[in-house]
């Protein structure tokens, strides 16, 4: 064979070689990037899953301390506000309703209670079905 077609062969082994160690280096950092993510995603689930509880008691905590604030101040329009959004965040629609109700009582006027009880009571409806 003459030198330039040895040359050639040489160039295209080269070439190849050099395009297949890239395309496993590449391979190899997409598979360890998409283990990572799904890893982080894993841990991501557990640790919503392990704060749940702390999240929930915190919640019940509030809804404690406004029913308190409740009993001397019936008509304390903030405590009501209070309570009806974390009984919301804690998915007690029910319970929420009646706080909510009591402070249309209270103010009338506000479309945004009213537009919030058709909301809770939709949801309710969902949640039977």
């Amino acid at each position: 064979m003459s030198r330039k077609k040895i040359e050639r062969i040489v160039a295209i082994i080269s070439i190849v070689a050099f395009g297949g160690s890239m395309i496993s280096g590449v391979a190899y950092a997409i598979n360890t990037a998409m283990k990572q993510t799904q890893e982080t995603s894993q841990q991501a689930i557990v640790d919503v899953e392990s704060s749940k509880p702390l999240l929930n008691s915190q919640l019940k905590l509030q809804e404690k301390e406004y029913e308190i604030v409740l009993k001397q101040e019936p008509d304390n329009k903030v405590a009501l506000e209070g309570l009806v959004e974390v009984r919301i965040q804690m998915q007690n629609f029910k319970t929420a309703i009646q706080s909510l109700e009591k402070l249309i009582q209270l103010d009338s006027t506000n479309q945004e209670y009213k537009k919030l009880l058709v909301k809770l009571k939709q949801q309710i409806k969902k949640s039977d079905r």
